[in-house]
């Protein structure tokens, strides 16, 4: 009986054990979740930068320059020498140019002149040296200064002077000879005339020359060149680019002015060109320039309404002050054909002087002669060739030595 007793009790025992273990377990698994407590918060990686790893820098302890060890076997404490700057190219001013002097000029480019001109007087002196001087040979000595361009006018009187004169002199030397035809030629040329290109008014400053021509005169490079014999001779220059129909004509004419340290005025392309000649001479006087030069469009002397605008450009500048110089610019080697061009001109402006391109090439001496008569103004510059300085302030002396050669 007691067995029995001592058996039950310890089952029940048994039992309340695992009864407490089950509602232990119950009671664990319906309990909340514990608060949440505060998480660390840490800061974010940075962003790595080129040749880095790409996670959160590391404190580490840093050297001074001084004590890393440097490439190339070199201590500790050794002075990093900066690296040398990069040279900076410096921008080309162009040097100016000295254009040779005026002074001599032509006495200089006396052989380039006399290469062309020397059958005009070594046929004259050939013809003049005949034993006998008979009707034909007189004819052969007009024909001769007619097919070099004197013209008719000038011819008669140069063959009349000369006929008298080998009548008085008799013995003919060939030092006689080249003295006689030297002076009748120099009093057909004309040494008593003033053949100053008039750039310094004693009124006022800056002189005004405008520059007019017919296309292909080499009027543009005429101005251009002109404006060096202003510099040689001590000027200042303002240039006027009032061609404005011709493509690139400012832009050659500007090229001219920046040779020499000459301020160029322009407009826009097909612009009006007495516009642009009214604003030369304006910024000419306010720098206190001593000369204005006007290069013209080149005008085609059958077209009325062109020379009209020729006329206009000389009006507008004369608002400023009256023009000390109008230069015809005439290719040598048109001929009798030139003088038809300047006689249009002279009636459009007041032609003052004449600028003979290309004397050098195949045009005849007489034309200086025939467009003098014909215009009654002389010939003031003389184009010998395609150089800078090749331009030259006539001298008839050294013209007409140049004819009949040494």
């Amino acid at each position: 009986m007691e067995t029995v007793i001592l058996a039950v009790v310890i089952a029940l025992v048994v039992l309340a054990v695992l009864g407490g273990l089950v509602v232990g377990s119950r009671r664990q698994k319906s309990l909340p979740p514990p608060p949440p407590t505060t998480p660390d918060i840490t800061a974010p990686p940075t962003e790595p930068h080129i040749g880095d790893e790409a996670e959160t820098p590391r404190d580490e302890p840093r050297r001074t320059i001084e004590e890393v060890d440097l490439p190339g076997g070199r201590a500790s404490g050794t002075a990093v020498e900066e690296p040398p700057a990069p040279e900076i190219p410096e921008l080309e001013i162009p040097e100016l140019e000295i254009p040779e002097p005026t002074e001599g000029r032509l006495v200089r480019l006396r052989a380039r002149l006399s290469r062309s001109q020397n059958a005009l007087g070594k046929g004259l002196l050939t013809l003049l040296s005949r034993e006998h001087l008979d009707e034909d040979t007189w004819e052969e000595i007009e024909d001769t200064l007619l097919t070099a361009d004197v013209g008719v006018q000038p011819t008669q009187e140069l063959v009349e002077r000369l006929r008298e004169r080998v009548r008085v002199l008799g013995t003919r030397t060939p030092e006689e000879l080249r003295a006689l035809l030297r002076d009748e030629l120099l009093t057909l040329v004309g040494t008593d005339v003033d053949r100053t290109v008039k750039t310094e008014p004693a009124d006022r400053k800056p002189g005004i020359v405008m520059v007019v021509g017919v296309n292909g005169t080499g009027k543009t490079t005429t101005t251009g060149k002109l404006a060096r014999v202003l510099v040689a001779d001590g000027r200042t220059v303002v240039l006027g680019a009032a061609d404005t129909f011709r493509a690139a004509a400012a832009d050659q004419l500007q090229t001219w002015g920046e040779r020499v340290g000459a301020h160029t005025v322009r407009g826009p392309e097909a612009g009006d060109p007495a516009s642009v000649a009214f604003d030369a001479v304006k910024e000419g006087k306010e720098m206190g320039v001593d000369v204005v030069l006007i290069d013209t469009a080149g005008r085609l002397h059958t077209k009325t309404g062109l020379m009209d605008e020729l006329g206009k450009v000389k009006r507008v500048v004369e608002k400023h002050a009256p023009l000390d110089e109008v230069l015809l610019v005439l290719d040598a080697t048109t001929g009798q054909n030139g003088l038809v061009q300047a006689r249009v001109f002279a009636e459009v402006v007041d032609i003052t002087g004449i600028v003979l391109t290309k004397l050098d090439g195949t045009a005849k001496g007489g034309i200086v002669v025939a467009v003098q008569r014909e215009l009654g103004v002389p010939v003031k510059l003389v184009g010998l060739g395609e150089g800078a300085d090749d331009l030259a302030p006539f001298e008839p002396e050294a013209f007409v030595d140049a004819l009949i050669g040494d």
